[in-house]
């Protein structure tokens, strides 16, 4: 049983105004006004106002949770709009936590907002969280995830994780303080970060906008029960999503006797490896810039321009020239017969992450001199060919 005592204490008193306002929450026996009083009374951060974000911030407004902490450092892009519906189109450009703080000020006037615009980093996390009584954790890559699961173990917090792909998402709770032995942290779920490129982020991936107001809200459906003390949270289990079976299922999350302790934090981007140490080393002497692609097309060189991405991928932009042969059947060994030996091989993705993994494989298999083109076809399309779309 994951039945927890109330997080926060409950605030002094309600305002009419707040009566009038929170009128259908306070008729729900369970949280009543004493549950109101304590979302009034609770510090939430949520880091990152993106498309876990949105409807989370949204929501924990329209609750009437009195603090609401924003952890955010990127601007809006039209990219984001599909799903992270706190922003809108008059805010292009615009840095995502003043965008969140007006919109939030539009469902509810009586929250107070902190921004925190900076990245989140093992020399800054801990004096954030220490102000607030519980984290939302929406990021979208593990070296985040670890850094806010450290932090949260250190400074004895408890906090709601959500992650999402496609069509499929996952929340859980975590908090290795919980009372009755209950604790439990998310390397009890995923002790190691997954091999560089072996999980597509979603802008590599893709995910269905919905999805974010689906597995947003479950989390501020947890955090209302943890600050209120009702209900069973998903401490100790984990729940997915699948939004194309519409199912919904658990899983019991056991703690591992023989983690270690989290006494430290840690070079979290080190710990994750974003590109894998073999990218890393083909990419470095062999990288040329979207430039001088354009450049090689010019001088009518003789080369091969390979394109790593998938073919839905391909379908959305591509540049003239360049064949299709997807990262996997390269790092398969599948594809090498395709490929000439006698000619240079220069290749892209969207990128430059997974053009660099696919010629580390191209570099053992005895193609040395071949190269990749760092930034991808986001680069050629921002600084070469400013007619293609970007994704």
């Amino acid at each position: 049983m994951s039945t927890l005592p109330p997080l926060v204490e409950p605030a002094a008193e309600l305002t009419k105004e707040e009566v009038a306002r929170y009128s259908r929450h306070l008729i729900i026996p369970d949280v009543g006004v004493d549950g109101q009083k304590r979302l009034k009374n609770a510090k939430v951060l949520v880091v990152g106002a993106g498309g876990l974000g949105s409807p989370a911030l949204l929501y924990l407004a329209a609750a009437g949770v009195g603090t609401i902490g924003i952890v955010e450092f990127d601007v809006v892009d039209e990219s984001n709009l599909h799903r992270q519906i706190i922003h809108g189109q008059s805010d292009l450009g615009r840095p995502k936590a003043e965008s969140a703080r007006d919109s939030i000020a539009e469902i509810n006037p009586y929250v107070t907002v902190n921004l925190h615009q900076l990245r989140l980093d093992s020399s800054n996390v801990l004096d954030i969280f220490k102000d607030y009584d519980l984290i939302l954790d929406g990021t979208d890559n593990f070296a985040t995830r670890y850094l806010v699961n450290d932090a949260a173990v250190l400074a004895k917090k408890p906090y709601v994780w959500g992650s999402i792909f496609r069509f499929e998402g996952q929340v859980s709770v975590f908090w290795e303080d919980a009372p009755n032995g209950q604790g439990l942290n998310y390397r009890h779920l995923y002790p190691e970060p997954p091999p560089p490129g072996m999980v597509p982020s979603c802008s590599e991936g893709g995910v269905l906008g919905v999805l974010c107001a689906s597995i947003g809200s479950i989390m501020v459906n947890e955090a209302i029960k943890l600050i209120t003390g009702i209900g069973e949270t998903l401490l100790g289990r984990l729940m997915v999503y699948d939004a194309l079976e519409m199912s919904y299922r658990t899983i019991k999350i056991r703690r591992d006797p023989n983690a270690e302790p989290i006494t430290e934090l840690i070079d979290y981007e080190a710990f994750c490896g974003v590109v894998s140490d073999d990218a890393q080393q083909a990419a470095a002497g062999h990288t040329i810039t979207a430039r001088e692609l354009k450049e090689k097309f010019d001088n009518k060189d003789d080369f091969l321009l390979v394109d790593v991405r998938e073919p839905h991928e391909y379908e959305i932009v591509k540049i003239d020239g360049s064949v299709l042969i997807p990262k996997d059947r390269i790092l398969s060994g599948e594809a090498f017969a395709e490929l000439p030996q006698d000619r240079p091989l220069v290749l892209h993705c969207k990128s430059g992450v997974r053009s660099a993994e696919a010629l580390a494989a191209l570099h053992r298999a005895g193609f040395k001199d071949a190269v990749h083109v760092g930034g991808g076809v986001l680069a050629w399309a921002n600084q070469v060919d400013k007619s293609l779309p970007t994704y």
